[in-house]
């Protein structure tokens, strides 16, 4: 049996353009996606995932997204799929998934549970792979199912820690960070990732100049940061997060209920607040001073925000064999 778990991830700088090749800072949270695999001795994939509603689910190995399926199931038997094409296997699998969080909440859930089905099916089929192997066969099969993507969330899930990283990993430098002082909290909504990436890149062929301008600028703010955190000059970083913030507002992304987070958060002391990832939805992230941290909590809570309990900066993927 092997079990591998891989973290979810936040992105803290560069959203929307590490979609068009600009770098971006994402950083792991400690809640993590967890795979058990082993052989079945029959011709099927047979998964349960019982938090995301799957139970015995089947497939014949020979029709793996071949055929109509659950939601859930998407990116598991792609991952599966594209490892067995990728070698020419096609053993029964079982594969058992174990979630510390909600796909709901915005951390990357199925990229954590693809890269995590890669390492396992690695590990047992003893196949060796380099993290760069299994971030590449990760990152196609989430092309397979989304179409579109830039990868930062399989990279953290991976390499875990906080992360400079640019499209399909040709950039990937783990940041020299201890501790990162953000509030975490999530809106109410779930966003849809795929569908906004492609309404910001139907914005820059509507208005390429408008567009690029921001994606530059977004770029400029994010090499700044990657110095400010390794710094620790969070006051200087907190004023980049509220720059940031007003570009994502201009690309279309942000929303009512996000920017009365934001408020909240900045009203009641934070050094800087934004969005964190695709926008529409999901969380955002308000950078505190240390006296201002349970005020800030407080002050997200009344406006209708969730405050997740999660520490940053987390190991990336991790098994064991039995």
């Amino acid at each position: 049996m092997i079990q591998v778990s891989a973290p979810g991830k936040l992105m803290l700088f560069g959203e929307h353009a590490v979609v068009h090749g600009k770098p971006c800072i994402v950083t792991s949270v400690d809640q993590r996606i967890e795979v058990k695999a082993n052989f079945n001795g029959a011709n099927e994939l047979v998964v349960n995932a019982p938090q995301l509603g799957i139970k015995d689910y089947k497939q014949t190995v020979m029709q793996l997204c071949r055929q109509e399926m659950p939601k859930q199931m998407c990116f598991i038997e792609a991952t599966v799929k594209r490892f067995y094409q990728k070698y020419g296997l096609k053993k029964g699998l079982n594969i058992t998934t174990h979630s510390q969080f909600s796909h709901t909440f915005g951390f990357g859930s199925s990229s954590a549970i693809t890269i995590a089905t890669v390492k396992a099916l690695s590990l047992l089929y003893q196949i060796k792979m380099s993290n760069k192997e299994i971030f590449d066969l990760g990152y196609q099969a989430v092309l397979d199912i989304q179409g579109v993507g830039s990868g930062f969330d399989l990279a953290a899930a991976l390499w875990g820690g906080t992360l400079f990283y640019r499209k399909a990993a040709s950039v990937v430098e783990q940041l020299k960070i201890k501790s990162l002082p953000l509030i975490v909290c999530y809106s109410g909504v779930k966003a849809d990732t795929p569908t906004l990436v492609r309404q910001v890149a139907e914005l820059k062929r509507k208005q390429p100049k408008k567009v690029i301008r921001i994606f530059n600028q977004i770029e400029e703010i994010t090499f700044k940061a990657k110095k400010l955190l390794e710094q620790k000059k969070w006051r200087e970083l907190g004023g980049l997060m509220n720059q940031n913030q007003k570009l994502l507002e201009k690309l279309e992304v942000s929303t009512m209920l996000l920017e009365k987070l934001i408020k909240a958060a900045l009203n009641a002391g934070a050094l800087g607040a934004k969005l964190s990832g695709a926008g529409g939805g999901d969380n955002i992230i308000a950078l505190y001073p240390t006296n201002k941290r349970k005020k800030i909590g407080q002050a997200l809570r009344k406006a209708g925000g969730q405050i997740m309990k999660v520490k940053l900066n987390s190991k990336g993927v991790i098994f064991s064999i039995s």
